[in-house]
């Protein structure tokens, strides 16, 4: 979740803040709910899904959830044939050299109920969702029943859970096909991917399996990219979703963060999702957003949100919209605003401004800087301006972000570290024995800074719909998990060595549906999609 360069911390001890802490990222909703829409969400995703598929398209394209509906409605295959396909790779990937590791726990009996529940619906023409027999799968974080919830660890998760995590149930729900758990960095204590131990191993990009996926959502993005499920659902607290989507060549949401919290504070107690105990609401949680976190493990109250990991970005503002909706089970989320895909599918962006700050912008490798330059000219053709702004004291963020994700993440593993020690990889042990060099006041510090960049956004979208930056692990991502804000990354091309390069689109908070505009617009720039060279077709 944050970078492996951990220099730099006698910064923040260094300065002269003024402005009270922020702990929470929370910005009251300025978004105006317009009732009189004139296309519905419904509408919308009716419309992403009867497009004409991009599988229609010359060479090779990913399979998404359009691709998956085509054969399930003209009954070319149905989902137990897809589940039983699925089953097949499975068994393949875990056989490979070196093996995908991607989906670490699945259960063939499990997939078949799935799939036959669904196989059923769609014989009776009453089908729950369009994500109805859509293969997804979950990262470890999450509790999916009847897995283990290991979170990367091999200490955690000992028996079978028996209650789903709110976006296990959620997706249940809508029909989908859950095709297991994916893998994770350790306790999503870094940005590789790698997590080594003997029942996670080390995952493999599909588009060069002697590299890394990224993390900490690492399974989830190769499973995507690998072909074996056209969703999967990760968190993200400083790039853990969005940075394996570029490593992987795929879409990565990762939505904004919380409402006011004393909107929630009516709530007397609340449950403790690890420990099963009361405990008041001013107390330790987990994380907030648009998506609930009920069910996973709450690692950094003030950075973790979830998102989804998809094929393309039609497909991601479909799980987002199935997904983003208030739980009871999680109050943090009961005062959001009414989450919308308005005006989404737009002919062009006339109107948007999208703001860049070129000196941010150019650090990056000349390679990537060249594709995502020529990114930007191609919104412009469609009507956008591009607005120069100042995203300043960047180096201050970030180094407040890791103090604040790895500070929190110490504070709730306390348990953890001092029982289970030896039992953690190298890097885990290092980063939560760094974190214990942290004080009170560099954590009250970092939270000032939060405040002053918060600010500084506030300022910057007055002025600009959206932020643009090239992908470069976390260099650019820090800002969206310590600021609250959402951002979506859309693959836009390749390096000559053949690997994704991807353009990242961060909004204010609450406005995820310009992001989808946005990004559907920016898929279209990349001219041709290569296909990674570990690929299964499961609609062949």
């Amino acid at each position: 979740m944050w970078p492996t360069r951990m220099n730099n911390f006698s910064l923040m001890r260094s300065l002269d803040i003024h402005e009270d802490p922020t702990f929470i990222p929370e910005v009251a909703t300025s978004v105006t709910e317009d009732k009189s829409e004139a296309i519905s969400p419904s509408d919308v995703i009716k419309q992403l899904t009867d497009a004409r598929s991009d599988s229609a398209r010359n060479g090779f394209s990913f399979k998404g959830i359009k691709d998956y509906l085509e054969c399930y409605r003209s009954g070319k295959l149905t989902p137990s044939q897809v589940a039983r396909n699925i089953i097949a790779m499975l068994e393949d990937c875990d056989k490979s050299t070196p093996p995908l590791r991607a989906i670490v726990q699945w259960d063939q009996e499990q997939i078949m109920l799935m799939a036959e529940a669904s196989t059923t619906r769609y014989r009776n023409k009453c089908t729950l969702s369009c994500l109805d027999g859509i293969p997804v799968c979950l990262k470890e974080e999450f509790k999916v029943v009847p897995y283990h919830h290991r979170v990367g660890t091999v200490y955690l998760g000992t028996q079978p859970e028996t209650e789903d995590a709110t976006v296990a149930k959620k997706l249940r729900e809508a029909g989908a096909i859950i095709i297991g758990v994916s893998n994770m960095h350790e306790l999503g204590t870094g940005t590789t991917g790698c997590n080594p131990n003997r029942y996670h191993k080390i995952p493999r990009n599909p588009y060069n399996p002697n590299h890394f996926t990224g993390g900490s959502s690492s399974g989830s993005a190769a499973a995507v990219a690998a072909g074996l499920c056209p969703v999967a659902i990760g968190t993200d607290g400083g790039g853990s979703v969005r940075i394996p989507a570029s490593f992987c060549g795929v879409v990565g949401l990762k939505d904004g963060m919380p409402p006011n919290m004393s909107d929630t504070y009516s709530c007397e107690v609340k449950f403790d999702q690890r420990n099963s105990e009361i405990y008041h609401p001013e107390s330790h949680e987990g994380t907030f957003g648009r998506i609930s976190c009920h069910g996973s493990l709450p690692l950094s109250y003030s950075t973790v949100s979830v998102g989804p990991i998809c094929t393309s970005v039609a497909d991601a503002a479909i799980v987002y919209s199935i997904l983003a909706e208030p739980d009871l089970l999680y109050p943090y989320g009961l005062k959001q605003p009414r989450a919308t895909l308005s005006d989404m599918c737009a002919p062009d962006l006339k109107g948007l401004k999208l703001g860049v700050d070129w000196t941010v912008f150019k650090a990056c490798d000349a390679e990537v800087l060249s594709v995502c330059e020529k990114a930007v000219k191609h919104l412009q053709s469609l009507g956008a301006s591009v607005v120069e702004v100042s995203l300043p004291e960047m180096e201050e963020a970030r180094v407040a972000h890791v103090i604040c994700i790895l500070s929190e993440m110490r504070d709730f593993l306390q348990p953890d570290f001092n029982k289970h020690f030896h039992e953690m990889n190298l890097e885990t042990r290092a980063s939560l024995a760094l974190a214990s060099q942290f004080t009170a006041l560099d954590y009250i510090k970092a939270n000032r800074q939060r405040t002053r960049s918060m600010r500084f956004l506030q300022e910057i979208f007055s002025t600009v719909n959206c932020i643009l930056t090239p992908v470069r692990s976390m260099r650019f991502m820090h800002l969206g998990n310590f600021t609250g804000i959402p951002g979506l990354v859309v693959p836009i091309g390749y390096s000559t060595t053949g690997f994704p390069i991807s353009l990242q689109v961060m909004a204010k908070w609450w406005d995820e549906a310009v992001l989808l505009r946005t990004g559907l617009k920016l898929e279209q720039f990349r001219d041709q999609t290569k296909k990674p060279s570990i690929y299964y077709d499961i609609l062949a």
